[in-house]
């Protein structure tokens, strides 16, 4: 007899890939793949890198699945995941760039980044959408963390809160200043 895996909780996959039944996890990743995607992409503001931070992400979570609370929703337990994994790649960042300042680059390395714009971005609604994702991406962790999972991701305060560990007012207090600063970043309004 074999099991209709669409049909199954999120806390039956998680025992079942306990047991060892890496099928339960596969159905675990496809069901949350896209929304999680989506809150990396957001935050990370480059898509080769979300691909990566997914992935960490999807490792991780596999890694940690005997922790996994089976009261919380699977996809709050794995945002988690994925924003800590987003703020360690912006950590690591970081440090790469001060390194990159400190040593000095060849000529030879800087011949392998292409800094021209694509010939295709002449549609204007790419292009505002790609302006949007940058400024987004541009903004403090604090602020780009509930602006995403909230605001992009549809996720309820609460859900938001206990995914950031804050509470639900600093969320809404977050969201206010995300969304003013967004709207200074793009030229809206000035300073």
């Amino acid at each position: 007899m074999s099991l209709d895996w669409k049909t199954l909780s999120e806390a039956e996959l998680a025992t079942l890939c306990i047991a060892g039944r890496g099928t339960a996890f596969a159905e675990i990743m496809r069901r949350n793949r896209r929304p999680i995607f989506r809150v990396i992409r957001a935050c990370v503001g480059e898509t080769d890198e979300a691909l990566d931070l997914l992935q960490e992400t999807f490792i991780a979570a596999h890694q940690a699945m005997h922790r996994y609370d089976c009261e919380r929703p699977m996809r709050t337990w794995l945002s988690t995941i994925a924003i800590n994994k987003c703020r360690d790649w912006g950590r690591k960042r970081t440090v790469r760039r001060f390194l990159s300042l400190a040593t000095p680059i060849g000529a030879e390395a800087e011949a392998v980044v292409d800094n021209q714009a694509a010939t295709d971005d002449a549609v204007g609604d790419r292009q505002e959408l790609d302006r949007v994702a940058r400024a987004i991406a541009r903004l403090p962790a604090t602020l780009k963390e509930p602006l995403v999972l909230r605001t992009i991701e549809g996720l309820s305060q609460a859900e938001t809160a206990a995914i950031l560990s804050i509470s639900e007012k600093a969320v809404e207090t977050r969201l206010y200043r995300a969304r003013a600063k967004l709207l200074e970043n793009l030229g809206g309004r000035t300073a």
